[in-house]
């Protein structure tokens, strides 16, 4: 049985709870992780995204333009610190262009 939270936490806190206990922070981190690259990069590096997959700490991102996926190539480093510092927390390690 769930264990019953005081009356006066708030929504997030109760939210926070749940995906705690049912060990749901890897498909949550998942989704942020797609609409923090949507933001971050912009319509025109989003319009040749095919797919953005988060598998354990590594991002996988594969595109349909080689000269983009060269160009972002160089900025890796910098592609992981703006995801996390939009997450607010340290959820992609590495970044694989495909």
């Amino acid at each position: 049985m769930a264990k019953r939270l005081s009356n006066q936490s708030t929504v997030g806190d109760v939210l926070k709870q749940i995906i705690e206990v049912n060990k749901l922070q890897p498909g949550m981190d998942q989704i942020d992780v797609k609409e923090a690259w949507r933001s971050l990069m912009g319509n025109g590096v989003n319009s040749y995204t095919r797919n953005v997959v988060l598998k354990g700490s590594t991002l996988y991102v594969e595109l349909t333009s080689s000269v983009l996926r060269e160009e972002l190539s160089h900025g890796k480093s910098k592609i992981v610190a703006m995801i996390n510092e939009e997450l607010r927390r340290d959820v992609v390690k590495d970044v694989v262009l495909r």
